[in-house]
């Protein structure tokens, strides 16, 4: 062996130590700063996820624009396609912006504060522009599409925030933890809304109201992040390259990984089902009476379901992995539709009354009485569901592939969705309007169930595979 060829493997070996060195630097500021990180996501997500869960509720946002267009379904629809079409290139424009970058957090505080602006912007013309419900709608489509547009970077910001400090077996604790708190924080909330802020028209527009106290919870918790968060430097980055460039790779990122490209379509399925959620309260006008008082216990049964079952959630995905999570909530998700399809066919629920306190309710005689309650039981399904899906395709993507790209898979899968979740309200918009929301419900069904087929034979659990390779 020559001396050249002795350097060079010398020099090599110096460069794996290195880097070796590197690596578990980064990992002992990861586990040394984990309580404070831990705190600054907790109230981060606690009190942003509380204000978040009120504004996009399925009750109040719908319901808001369904009054002021006159209770027009393609409005509702067209609400909803505003607020996804934003998502749609900003996680692109986003992660090519932060990948390369070895701190995050100035850019993440940057586009979540754009965001709440949008939210701002709509409890403003909520109150300010009363006397023009044509302005108010129009203005309020303008601002949801800038809230959504800002939604789809920072969700790849703070997604990425969280991979970077919490050990991939806390995020599901973490995320427990805040949803829970969070959740029953936005429970309480939101009967209070209901009840007292838009049933008694608060300062003018309850609606309104409701969404300016949203802000204020979502700022509260991003200033606590900024205040908590200590953020490490990776050993290693992407260069930085362009928005065109980096959208090049993308075939790669999905055809490199079966599973992966799999997960996708699943998400994207599960992401096309939620086309049927802004049209929940409306199809209860159709069966019941829906009022600020029904509108209250309604998004109070949903957030508390998902408040109540993320712990659960979170156990099982930290314990078995979030494929298992995925699936779960997509049944559920599946049935509590269904409960709702067929809430006038189905037996007449019956409480006594010491059982639960349902004042808050109208409840016309024994037949109505039983779809209103077998709504509530489609609602508490739903809030749970939606809670297990979401924390289930958003940790779940963090598991697939190397660090330096985690960026653009999440801009990847976000896009993705952001597209369909985008296009799907103002299908379903059309579809109700066409053919009637059993229909668009139906629909929504079919998406999911086709979806689960995926998980159960196409994807694997990226977590066994990441400890075989270990």
């Amino acid at each position: 062996m020559t001396d050249a060829v002795i350097e060079e493997q010398a020099v090599a070996t110096s460069e794996l130590d290195a880097a070796a060195a590197a690596e578990a630097e980064y990992e002992k500021f990861v586990w040394d700063n984990l309580p404070r990180n831990f705190a600054g996501h907790f109230m981060h997500g606690m009190l942003g996820m509380t204000g978040f869960r009120l504004f996009n509720a399925p009750t109040f946002l719908p319901a808001y624009l369904g009054h002021i267009s006159g209770g027009s379904p393609l409005i509702v629809g067209l609400g909803g396609f505003c607020q996804q079409v934003g998502a749609v290139v900003s996680p692109i424009v986003g992660a090519a912006n932060i990948e390369h970058r070895k701190r995050v957090l100035p850019v993440s505080m940057l586009m979540g504060t754009m965001m709440r602006l949008g939210m701002l912007g709509i409890s403003l013309a909520g109150w300010f522009l009363t006397g023009n419900l044509r302005l108010m709608l129009i203005v309020t489509l303008i601002f949801l599409f800038l809230m959504g547009f800002f939604q789809g970077a920072q969700g790849v910001a703070f997604q990425l925030l969280l991979a970077k400090v919490i050990p991939i077996k806390r995020r599901g604790i973490l995320q427990s933890l805040r949803n829970v708190i969070g959740g029953l924080v936005a429970a309480a909330l939101s009967f209070v809304a209901g009840r007292y802020i838009i049933q008694k028209n608060l300062f003018g527009n309850g609606y309104a109201t409701t969404f300016f106290l949203a802000v204020i919870l979502t700022s509260a918790g991003l200033t606590a992040l900024a205040l908590l968060m200590k953020e490490p430097e990776p050993p290693t980055v992407r260069e930085k390259t362009s928005v065109l460039a980096r959208m090049k790779d993308f075939p790669e990122l999905i055809m490199a990984d079966k599973s992966f490209k799999f997960f996708m379509l699943a998400q994207l399925l599960s992401s096309a089902a939620r086309m049927a959620i802004p049209f929940f309260i409306g199809a209860s006008a159709k069966l019941v009476t829906v009022d600020g008082n029904l509108q209250a216990g309604l998004t109070l049964a949903f957030l508390l379901a998902d408040t109540l079952t993320n712990m659960g959630w979170g156990y099982m995905g930290d314990r078995f992995g979030f494929r298992t999570t995925f699936i779960g909530s997509v049944m559920l998700w599946i049935a509590a539709t269904a409960v709702f399809i067929f809430a006038r066919q189905l037996p007449s629920l019956h409480l006594p009354g010491y059982a639960i306190d349902l004042w808050f309710v109208h409840l016309h005689g024994a037949g109505m009485s039983g779809v209103v309650l077998w709504i509530f039981v489609s609602y508490i399904g739903l809030g749970s569901a939606l809670s297990g899906q979401m924390m289930s395709s958003q940790t779940m993507v963090l598991e697939f592939g190397t660090r330096e790209d985690m960026a653009m898979r999440l801009a990847l899968t976000q896009t993705a969705q952001g597209i369909t979740a985008a296009i799907g309200p103002l299908i379903g918009g059309v579809i109700v309007h066409q053919l009637g929301y059993s229909t668009m419900f139906s629909v929504s069904i079919a998406f999911l169930i086709m979806g689960l087929m995926i998980l159960l034979t196409l994807v694997e659990e990226p977590r066994n595979r990441r400890k075989a390779t270990v």
